[in-house]
């Protein structure tokens, strides 16, 4: 496990802890970036350690992030603003896409495959999974523009996340996914709805398409995308893919790998 600085500006240091195989890899080794949840105010890049060992344990290189946390001491709930909301989304993307960045220009030091980067999150981390992978990258970016041009993830794994507009997601940009949630989350929307469930009328109230609204989308789409539906669940499943669903992850991971189509809605009880 290595720890290194991948952004630094007047005002801010970020660092990413990069999780390698101890066995040397003759070709080079896929890559899995990992953003915590924490509601854009806590949370910490080491929370998901197990993750980290177990997916370098069986191939993969993982780095997992720490970003701009803009809503510590604010209100990220229904008596908060709009405005902050997308830009504490704004800040967790650009933060995401420097890291990108940062370990494709270091790929060679240890030996990644940038061709094979995917992008996965939790909660919070989700949401800025979601939005690197779908955003208009030079139109959102709030730092240096440096990710290759056409830069696309190799899929994106999302804990208990959501999108703004499902709409982002085309037929181009599509990706592969492997999505988990709550059909019961009160936090973040499972389908279209109320982020927190707060009211139509709240200054924090914000459109969100969740996991089961993107399933349907990607099926129209006829892109590849599994669905873990916890039945009942809430928002304390947002960890399962990283805690007790590791061997999902690899399975997904590796079938991206070699080329498999799926497509499948895994409903638990």
């Amino acid at each position: 496990i290595k720890t290194m600085t991948y952004f630094q500006n007047d005002s801010i240091k970020l660092d990413l802890d990069l999780y390698l195989p101890k066995k040397k890899a003759n070709e080079k080794i896929p890559l899995i970036i990992f953003a915590f949840g924490g509601g854009f105010s806590g949370g910490e890049r080491t929370g998901e350690k197990d993750f980290g060992i177990f997916m370098a344990k069986n191939g993969y290189a993982v780095a997992s992030i720490s970003y701009t946390l803009y809503m510590k001491g604010k209100d990220f709930g229904c008596k908060g603003s709009l405005t902050e909301k997308v830009k504490a989304i704004q800040l967790g993307v650009s933060d995401m896409w420097q890291a990108t960045s940062f370990l494709i220009e270091n790929a060679n030091k240890y030996n990644l495959d940038t061709s094979k980067i995917f992008i996965s999150g939790i909660s919070a981390g989700a949401e800025i999974g979601f939005h690197a992978s779908f955003w208009d990258y030079k139109l959102m970016n709030l730092y240096q523009n440096n990710l290759p041009q056409n830069f696309k993830y190799a899929g994106f794994i999302g804990g208990s996340g959501a999108i703004m507009d499902t709409n982002l997601i085309t037929k181009e940009k599509a990706i592969p996914m492997l999505l988990a949630h709550g059909n019961n989350d009160e936090t973040v929307p499972y389908n279209a709805g109320s982020h927190r469930s707060c009211p139509t009328n709240a200054s924090g109230w914000m459109i969100l398409f969740g996991s089961y609204a993107v399933y349907n989308h990607m099926n129209e789409l006829h892109k590849d995308i599994e669905l873990i539906t916890f039945c009942g669940g809430g928002h304390e499943f947002s960890g399962y893919l990283f805690h007790q669903g590791q061997q999902y992850v690899l399975d997904f991971v590796n079938d991206v790998l070699k080329g498999k189509r799926f497509e499948s809605h895994v409903i638990i009880p």
